[in-house]
């Protein structure tokens, strides 16, 4: 029994390996912002645009391998995902994989977390992660 636990432990510790090793290097000072709402900003209305900004780096849609581009992701109430895994599509990680830079959302009442996380062709993190600031917005009842 000992035995085969070492082996799985050891293709569990090569499988994390492969994974991590699948992150690309973030391009030398690259930085993601969130530019508007502003952190505390209260919307009067649920829909509002978001705005991402970029500084040195390009972007680049979803699929598309250039170097030192990528896409950005929102995340909306939520912590980072798992940096060694592809970032999940779902209401909480809104992927704009076409290459926008802004977006009109919709967030229903309350107080809400924005973050960007910035991402290469394949909705994975860059090593290190390309993150912005996590913001809070109020939208009142």
């Amino acid at each position: 029994m000992k035995k085969i636990s070492a082996v799985l432990v050891a293709a569990l510790i090569i499988g994390l390996g492969a994974a991590a090793a699948d992150r690309k290097p973030a391009p030398a000072g690259a930085a993601v912002y969130i530019i508007w709402p502003r952190d505390g900003t209260v919307i009067r209305d649920g829909k509002f645009w978001v705005r991402m900004g970029l500084s040195n780096a390009g972007i680049a849609p979803a699929g598309i391998e250039r170097p030192n581009t990528g896409h950005h992701h929102l995340l909306i109430d939520t912590d980072l995902p798992p940096l060694d895994e592809e970032i999940p599509n779902d209401k909480n990680h809104l992927h704009f994989g076409a290459g926008q830079t802004e977006a009109r959302i919709e967030l229903p009442p309350g107080k809400h977390t924005l973050q960007l996380l910035f991402a290469d062709a394949n909705h994975m993190s860059f090593d290190p992660p390309i993150m912005s600031k996590k913001i809070t917005i109020t939208i009142p009842q």
